[in-house]
């Protein structure tokens, strides 16, 4: 089976951090989250996969290397403009013209499980099944009793269900959506539903998800990926972590970082090579690395 992962993004919600490197490649307990969603895909049997890139795409081109690190192949279609979700789909249409695959954002993370998912839209015979949860405030889909996708609002209301990002689509689908240019798959879905055209859904429950959208949710996925590893701490390769240094609550250390005496750190993200000075305190922050980190923190985000 093959998928698509949506990786084109500019993250805009995710400045200053999206000004480093792209939103695919934000570190989640110093793994990068497009390669937590392919370990997920090859988990339900998936081994081909494209990806679109757009922003700072040669970083995403350059860590993939044609899917060698991870055993599957990866192909990565650049967009020099960006297309959209619908506009970067139709743009690999030629990779997925053949048979149902997945479509998932690479900004998400999930152990939803895809098998009856796929048996499911099989069943249905629909062209496209979103997976849907109950996920406050990103609640804006309705659906009947029959799980047909009825309406899909611009903002939360009550008695409708949020989307997960993940897809389950039909080739035929390339034959809705509008081009070229840019183009939403959202906006293309409500014009199918418009015209009689069925998009079902999956409702799925008791699972874990989280995006990484903003700073605040890419802390809180760091803080529970640590907690689903009885962890409370992770500390990248070839980092040094003086004895006298220490870490409250939790917190996440990258590769090759360098912590000086009676540093303490306190429910914070550090990425790869960051040095902090002795005596610092870092609390409740995203250390980049970018600078060496001393008294001011200039290169703190919260």
């Amino acid at each position: 089976m093959k998928a698509m992962i949506l990786a084109a993004g500019l993250g805009k919600r995710l400045r200053p951090l999206t000004d480093i490197r792209p939103k695919a490649l934000m570190p989640v307990n110093n793994r990068p989250v497009i390669a937590r969603n392919i370990d997920y895909l090859k988990i339900h049997g998936v081994n081909s996969m494209v990806v679109n890139a757009h922003h700072h795409y040669r970083q995403i081109v350059d860590y993939l290397e044609g899917g060698r690190p991870f055993g599957v192949d990866i192909e990565v279609r650049v967009e020099p403009e960006i297309l959209g979700t619908g506009g970067g789909l139709r743009n690999c249409s030629d990779l997925l013209e053949r048979e149902a695959f997945i479509l998932i954002n690479s900004d998400i993370m999930t152990d939803i499980g895809l098998e009856k998912v796929l048996e499911y839209h099989k069943k249905t015979g629909s062209r496209a099944t979103l997976i849907l949860h109950d996920r406050e405030p990103f609640n804006q889909i309705r659906v009947d009793e029959q799980h047909r996708i009825i309406d899909i609002a611009r903002q939360n209301d009550r008695g409708r269900l949020a989307f997960t990002g993940i897809h389950i689509i039909e080739p035929d689908i390339f034959s809705y959506i509008p081009g070229p240019g840019y183009s939403d798959i959202i906006d293309c879905y409500r014009k199918m539903i418009d015209s009689g055209i069925t998009v079902n859904a999956y409702v799925s429950r008791a699972h874990y998800w989280r995006d990484i959208g903003n700073p605040k949710s890419y802390m809180s996925a760091n803080r529970e990926i640590l907690a689903m590893e009885n962890r409370s701490s992770s500390v990248g390769q070839d980092s040094h972590i003086a004895p006298s240094a220490s870490i409250k609550e939790w917190a996440v250390i990258g590769e090759k970082a360098y912590v000086e005496e009676d540093v303490e750190i306190r429910r914070s993200v550090l990425w790869d090579n960051v040095r902090v000075r002795r005596n610092v305190k870092i609390t409740d922050s995203i250390v980049t690395g970018i600078k060496e980190v001393e008294n001011n923190l200039n290169n703190e985000i919260h």
